[in-house]
């Protein structure tokens, strides 16, 4: 048998990997995501262990659509400054 200990794991839990992966989404991708999470928190076959998990992923698709409206938001308010700038 070896004596050796072992190495903590370099990987990201699962619980946060799939948080870095909604940042990846399109806004499209996240609402489809957030609707088929809150579809879900609705069905009665649901045990509610399982509802703290998928009302978390909710709120991060919530959050990510959220944060892409911003990001266009902002893309257009820049767009529109820049055509007032050209027109003066």
């Amino acid at each position: 048998m070896s004596s050796r200990k072992r190495q903590p794991s370099a990987q990201v839990p699962p619980e946060e990997s799939w948080q870095e992966e909604t940042q990846q989404l399109t806004f499209a991708q996240s609402r489809t995501a957030l609707e088929l999470s809150l579809a879900a928190l609705q069905s009665e076959d649901l045990e509610v262990e399982a509802m703290a998990g998928l009302y978390q992923r909710a709120v991060v698709y919530a959050d990510r659509c959220e944060q892409v409206l911003l990001q266009v938001q902002q893309q257009v308010e820049e767009l529109d400054l820049s055509a007032l700038e050209a027109q003066s």
